[in-house]
């Protein structure tokens, strides 16, 4: 039923579209006879629509199917598209044809035959153009400028001075890593949470990887961002934009750090220092780790229980609760047992702690 009132429409759009080619060919290469008499006049009329009107309905339904055809591949190509995109492009399409508008005024005039209408037509189609690509390549500025504006009124509204919250931007190994889900869990960072992409995009080839320990990480990775976004109260983002230009991840995550002024929130020492080069802020749980780990002071006493021999001869290796590790001099032979041992030194390094002990024994009878 629709197909045929379209196809009816379509008909007569063709007749009314033969009475103007019909009207305009007896204007432009004026043929008086026909225009003077008046009864020939109208046949003419009624034949062209006629025929035009035929022309159309005939052509319908292949006209149909290439407009559903089109319609059909616009609709996937937007379905890609943010939502934000396609608004900021029709904003900018808008303005680009206004200015295009107000400069092709100027070109009415042009003495030269038809040149003016070319470069009206041309000025359309590049301020056009230059409209869209404008506003979807600023689109991260644009956004920016909303927060802004946004926050600045809540802020009016509350009457409050609160601190600006940065958004932390997740790099792939800080998500595969886990322990990101339960210092948000404290509450010691404060969101949003950035999730780009393209990190979800390299969790989800890590995730499909053939190999079983690459797969389970990539699993787990995904499986810690849903823990986030499910169970924690705190505001997560996806950032849909990629930065096609840029190829590694970590360049990557740092332009986007620079876009919206936030920090990235890693374990991966590289990143770390490339970031710190590039004068881009980042939060290192590891960092956090070594901060939060108590401290330990030489001369204290401690009992811990010798696991396996160290790198020098006679050397003994222990571990505290938290993984930081402990050299006891001369406690090879203590492999296995559980011995009070003092601290002789606490060595800091971009790995973790250190700490250097000797037993106690050892030091009682040294002392004797």
């Amino acid at each position: 039923m629709i197909n045929r009132i379209i196809r009816v429409v379509i008909a007569v759009l063709g007749a009314l579209l033969g009475v103007a080619l019909f009207v305009y060919t007896t204007s432009v290469f004026a043929l008086e006879g026909i225009k003077g008499n008046f009864a020939t006049y109208i046949i003419g009329i009624i034949i062209s629509s006629f025929l035009s009107g035929l022309l159309l309905f005939m052509l319908s339904p292949w006209l149909i199917n290439k407009g559903r055809g089109l319609a059909n591949w616009i609709e996937r190509e937007l379905a890609n598209v943010p939502v934000i995109n396609i608004v900021l492009g029709s904003i900018g399409l808008t303005f680009g044809l206004i200015i295009a508008y107000l400069v092709s005024g100027l070109l009415n005039n042009f003495p030269i035959p038809f040149v003016g209408e070319i470069i009206s037509a041309a000025l359309y189609i590049f301020m056009a153009y230059l409209g869209v690509s404008i506003a979807t390549k600023k689109i991260d500025e644009l956004t920016n400028l909303q927060a802004i504006f946004k926050k600045n009124s809540q802020k009016e509204k509350s009457g409050k001075k609160e601190g600006k919250v940065l958004p932390k931007i997740l790099d792939t190994s800080v998500i595969i890593d886990g322990r990101i889900a339960d210092i948000c869990k404290t509450g010691f960072v404060e969101g949003p949470l950035i999730i780009p992409s393209f990190v979800l995009e390299e969790l989800r080839h890590i995730a499909d990887s053939s190999d079983s320990l690459k797969r389970n990480r990539g699993r787990r990775g995904l499986d810690i961002l849903n823990k986030i976004q499910k169970e924690l109260d705190i505001e997560v983002r996806i950032f849909e934009k990629d930065f096609e230009d840029l190829s590694e991840v970590d360049t990557k995550l740092l332009k986007l750090a620079q876009v919206l002024d936030g920090k990235v929130l890693t374990n991966d020492f590289n990143l770390n220092k490339v970031a710190e080069f590039q004068g881009v802020p980042v939060l290192n749980i590891n960092e956090l780790a070594n901060a939060v780990k108590p401290i330990v002071l030489p001369g204290e006493e401690m009992i811990v229980q010798v696991i396996k021999d160290g790198k020098e001869s006679g050397q003994g290796l222990a571990y505290l609760d938290d993984g930081t590790m402990i050299v006891v001099d001369s406690g090879k032979k203590f492999i296995g047992k559980n011995i009070d041992v003092l601290v002789t030194s606490v060595l800091q390094t971009a790995a973790g702690r250190m700490i250097f002990a000797k037993p106690k024994s050892l030091m009682d009878k040294s002392a004797s």
